[in-house]
């Protein structure tokens, strides 16, 4: 072999080793569109350390964050009877499959419950990998049974939606949890337990329209999308232009629409300084 096919063959192997050595271990942020090495945006918790720009995350992480530890999940077995027969350019049935597969989950959402900052209380993450976080009757069903534990344990109910509203292959069957859910939380408000909503990127359509607004507090993550139908969408219907960062946490801040924006990192902190004032210190 002429020596210089052999050290063109020995370069390419080592660029190859390279390439494998480093792959995965950096991201570009969509916000500052800056390269980023993924160990610190891990634990700068998804967090982009430059820009602030604010990563999606899952519900199991979601919930890492937030749990002091290892917590309970309820109502794991639930899933969509697939009331409609619904297809489109796929069955619906194959849909629910295929996100079940994906997320390890019966639905969009993990109800769970352990402690925060020592105290006791149960949470509800939504998984925007589950058919966009949209809610059918499994997820009302299992915010609805939520709210009834807290009343019966009397401990306070955080919910975080990351959601694009009601799913459309339930039909009516979905459109039904809107008003589930939030004569659930009435009674909830009865019952003088707190119930905080934190609102990350996306938050829209029926899951907006309903609990997601209704807390005695509701906290949004920056730059987080909060709203019911999509600027687009409305542009397109009022036919005007729409205010700079209309939608966003900080716009709905500025207009009395959600009570704080607060970065992921504070969150936990935030939280549970929020229940201390409803509930008193914890002991």
């Amino acid at each position: 072999m002429p020596w210089f096919s052999k050290e063109k063959r020995d370069k390419a192997a080592t660029n190859g080793e390279r390439k494998v050595r480093t792959e995965g271990l950096w991201l570009k942020c969509d916000g500052c569109r800056q390269i980023i090495w993924k160990k610190a945006l891990e634990e700068n918790l998804n967090v982009c350390p430059r820009c602030n720009f604010h990563f999606r995350i899952d519900a199991r992480t979601r919930l890492r964050q937030l749990f002091d530890g290892p917590w309970e999940t309820y109502d794991d077995a639930l899933t969509s009877s697939d009331p409609l027969g619904f297809v489109d350019s796929r069955a619906y049935s194959e849909r629910l499959s295929s996100g079940q597969k994906a997320t390890n989950l019966s639905d969009a959402l993990i109800s769970a419950g352990g402690t925060l900052a020592g105290r006791s209380v149960y949470i509800c993450a939504f998984e925007m990998k589950f058919i966009g976080g949209s809610v059918g009757a499994v997820v009302g069903e299992k915010i609805t049974r939520a709210i009834e534990r807290s009343i019966a344990q009397r401990q306070p109910l955080i919910t975080v939606s990351a959601s694009g509203g009601m799913r459309m292959q339930e039909g009516a069957v979905s459109l039904m949890q809107m008003a589930k859910m939030s004569a659930a939380v009435m009674a909830l408000d009865e019952a003088a337990i707190p119930l905080i909503n934190v609102l990350s990127d996306p938050t829209t359509g029926g899951t907006t329209a309903s609990f997601a607004m209704l807390g005695d507090l509701n906290i949004a993550e920056p730059g987080a999308q909060i709203g019911f139908a999509g600027p687009r969408v409305i542009e397109q219907t009022i036919r005007q232009k729409l205010p700079e960062g209309f939608q966003r946490a900080e716009f709905l801040l500025k207009n009395g629409m959600v009570d704080a924006v607060v970065k992921r990192p504070e969150m936990k902190q935030f939280i549970a300084k929020s229940l201390d004032f409803f509930c008193g210190p914890v002991g």
